[in-house]
């Protein structure tokens, strides 16, 4: 096939970062392609993008390598190829014809022009040594094949297709005019093989799941280093949009964890070694502000270190707003807030972030309340169990979000006044331990025990109570509680005369006095899983009586309740358990009660009998109804393991308490902001039903 010396392919030239779309012809000449890896963020500007970024700041725009602006550089435009129209130039006949890209007409791009040859070399000319990439780059040609008719367009789109396949950092075409026709090569340059990796400025991200990244892609890591990792593998050739993917992964990991950071910086330095340059913004500072109702600036009346410290967010941490979430819940917690906002900023131009708390107080820390419940301890009467409360209360004296209280609830037979001053978080403490100061005078049914005296004559029991307690979260879903309580309690007839004695003649002392007087070390350890229907809840408490005088009661109580749900499909199942025992010498009203709402459904509260060691077990099964209505099948058994006999004058033997028993039945319950309202009916085994209501989850 004779030379066509008529018609020139031209290649371009293009240098990284600057692109100039001007061509040049020569026979065979090729400019110098290279490609030098490099995409960089200053820290300041990776802020400002980052917050620029989060609308809401709930929602991480993952930004990959090329999504932050490689994707339009010109590494994909690398290379271009232009056919130009022949003309006779010197005596030697060759073509030296330049022409502008940017003049070409659109039928010279559209111009055909027969390939008899399509090659791929290496930028010398040679063969790859690589046969694998050689295979990469003929894969990825889609319109350059052996005897077909090329345009230009079409050739520097399969240029840019070798050049996005990942492998090489250059790519230039050159048309060769042979007797057998025009022979097109593509001659590349493959990037480097990856020899390892430098990784700067990442303190939260751990190094294995950079090591796992990049391992799928270019083998396994025996050690990872900051700034850099030293490869048991080496060989793999960088491939830039498995690059990319990698990238991309650490970006989701910050996003995953809200956290402020992602890749700011990525270079292919010379020896293959890959450098990631990791912006993470840490708080510079964190300042509280005070809004009024329209969002204007204005004086608060709590103190800004009694919001700090509530803070799990600290100067100097990588920021995330998930644990800024949390923060802001923790501070709405206090009872003293209204609205609470966290505004990240940037810093200046230090690549950190400055929070500031928008707080809106309420009008006032203090107040009056008023509102009802239903006491167990009453079986009889027209209103029975029913009771009023009325509080006056301040959440946050002296602006330190300290607590006072003083209740009064009054029932048909009940009445409690307390006093309760609580501190949540004691200054200069660490650990979040909490303070309350407790003072009351109660009077409550003494049925539970005693059961109902003849004649209707009531029997309540008096209790003047004061005590301190400390309490402190020592693991997730933890909490630990610990203090002194002082008690003097005794036996009371209708009319509010002491009494030491019941109608069968039972003791309700146990010291013989009209009173007893106890000082009591506490213990209690609660665990409480997620507050839903499926979580758990455990509790363990314990009394000691301590022996500070000869008639002061010494005695060791312990209590426990269990609380385990699951579901299965739409129905949940509940198991409950408690138990208990007390050793030593106590009075007989404080022995165990079993049967009621909260214990054996069926009977009433206390007849199944009491002891000084019980258990008592419970399964139900809830199902929705309809929209907050769930019914609800349950049973109930309850024991005093033998031990009524045990208590000081049998008060359960004297009233025929069998012991133990049993009780099932339907119910409904409705979702309310108080808790489940819940209406049962139960049969005991002694074939009697009864109606119970009650509000929340069994305890």
């Amino acid at each position: 096939m004779p030379r066509n010396d008529e018609v020139r392919f031209v290649s371009s030239s293009v240098k990284l970062p600057s692109f100039s779309p001007s061509l040049q012809l020569t026979e065979r000449r090729k400019l110098p392609f290279k490609f030098h890896f490099n995409f960089n963020l200053q820290p300041a500007n990776f802020v400002s993008q980052f917050l620029k970024t989060q609308p809401f700041l709930h929602n991480i725009i993952r930004k990959s390598l090329f999504q932050t602006g490689l994707k339009k550089s010109p590494l994909f435009c690398s290379a271009s190829l232009a056919l130009s129209d022949s003309k006779i130039g010197d005596d030697s006949g060759a073509v030296t014809l330049s022409k502008n890209v940017s003049g070409r007409s659109v039928a010279a791009e559209e111009e055909r022009v027969l390939i008899s040859e399509v090659f791929v070399k290496n930028k010398d000319g040679e063969d790859l040594e690589r046969k694998d990439l050689e295979a990469e780059a003929l894969n990825a040609l889609k319109a350059s094949r052996a005897n077909s008719a090329l345009t230009v367009r079409e050739v520097q789109e399969d240029v840019h297709r070798i050049i996005a396949s990942g492998y090489f950092m250059s790519c230039m075409p050159v048309a060769v005019d042979t007797r057998d026709g025009i022979r097109l090569i593509f001659q590349v340059e493959p990037n480097q093989e990856f020899q390892g990796l430098v990784c700067e400025g990442a303190n939260v991200l751990p190094s294995k799941f950079v090591e796992d990244s990049f391992r799928d892609g270019y083998g396994t890591f025996s050690t990872f280093l900051l700034p850099i990792v030293a490869p048991s593998y080496a060989g793999k050739v960088v491939n830039i949009r498995r690059l990319d993917e990698v990238i991309s992964s650490i970006n989701g990991w910050y996003m995953e964890r809200g956290l402020f950071g992602m890749v700011s910086g990525v270079e292919i330095m010379s020896g293959g070694i890959i450098k990631l340059q990791v912006s993470e913004a840490e708080v510079n500072n964190v300042n509280i502000r005070f809004l009024d109702k329209t969002g204007e600036p204005t004086a608060g009346k709590t103190r800004q270190e009694t919001i700090l410290r509530q803070l799990t967010t600290k100067k100097g941490q990588v920021y995330s707003m998930i644990q800024g979430k949390r923060d802001v819940d923790t501070v709405l917690a206090m009872g003293v807030m209204d609205d609470v906002s966290i505004i990240p900023q940037p810093a200046g131009d230090t690549g950190k972030v400055d929070l500031t708390m928008n707080v809106v107080e309420r009008k006032s820390g203090g107040g009056i309340s008023g509102g009802g419940g239903i006491s167990s301890g009453i079986t009889s009467g027209p209103l029975a169990g029913l009771i009023g409360s009325i509080a006056i209360y301040h959440k946050n004296l002296f602006g330190r979000n300290q607590k006072l209280n003083l209740s009064l609830e009054r029932g048909q037979i009940d009445s409690i006044f307390r006093i309760n001053y609580t501190d949540p978080w004691i200054e200069g403490d660490d650990k979040r331990t909490s303070r309350a100061i407790m003072i009351q005078n109660s009077r409550t049914p003494g049925t539970l025990v005693h059961g109902n005296q003849p004649n209707n004559n009531g029997l309540t029991i008096g209790r003047i109570t004061a005590g301190v307690e400390y309490s402190r979260p020592f693991r997730p879903k933890w909490n630990g509680t610990a203090g002194f309580v002082f008690q003097r309690a005794g036996a009371h007839d209708e009319r509010g005369n002491p009494i030491i004695r019941d109608f069968f003649g039972s003791p309700l002392t146990a010291s013989g006095n009209t009173h007893d007087d106890m000082l009591l070390a506490k213990l209690e350890t609660v665990y409480t899983g997620s507050g839903d229907p499926g979580s758990s809840m455990f509790v363990f408490n314990m009394d000691q009586g301590l022996p500070v005088s000869p008639d002061w009661l010494v005695f060791n109580r312990v209590n426990a309740r269990a609380r385990q749900g699951f579901r299965v499909g739409p129905a949940c199942f509940l198991l409950c358990f408690s138990g208990g025992h007390v050793v030593g010498k106590f009075p007989p009203h404080e022995a165990f009660p079993i049967g009621g709402t909260n214990s054996v459904r069926g009977y009433e509260e206390g007849f199944v009998g009491s002891g000084r060691s019980y258990a008592v077990g419970s399964g139900e099964i809830s199902f929705p109804v309809m929209g907050p209505v769930e019914g609800v099948v349950f049973a109930d058994y309850g024991t005093d393991l033998g031990s009524g006999s045990t208590v000081p004058g049998d008060p359960a033997g004297a009233r025929n308490k069998a012991g133990s028993g049993y009780g099932c039945g339907v119910g409904i319950r409705v979702d309310s902001p108080l808790g489940p309202l819940r209406l049962e009916y139960a049969f005991n085994d002694q074939r009697n039903g009864r109606f119970h209501f009650g509000i929340g989850l069994r305890n």
